[in-house]
């Protein structure tokens, strides 16, 4: 349970940061970045298992999950931002 609570905390803070990185009217709003920012941290864990230097064995909040977490959500960001944009 503490390493889920963990991922969504990471999540939403990688969600801010990609927010600031990545300005823009993407819409939705907080609720929605929050949401990309959870799914990226999981993108970002699943592509940073694949890179032995950010990958973290422990588990743990480490820069290398820091740094996964905010790419992930930045690809989900902009994602996101190309799926709405065609409406």
């Amino acid at each position: 349970m503490g390493v889920i609570l963990g991922w969504i905390i990471l999540g939403l803070i990688a969600g801010a940061l990609a927010k600031l990185i990545m300005p823009g009217k993407q819409g939705g709003g907080i609720i929605v970045t929050m949401i990309l920012g959870i799914v990226g941290a999981l993108l970002g864990g699943w592509l940073g298992s694949f890179l032995p230097f950010l990958s973290s064995n422990t588990g743990g909040l480490g820069l290398g999950s820091i740094i996964t977490s905010v790419i992930g959500a930045l690809i989900v960001l902009w994602i996101y931002g190309l799926v709405t944009k065609r409406r």
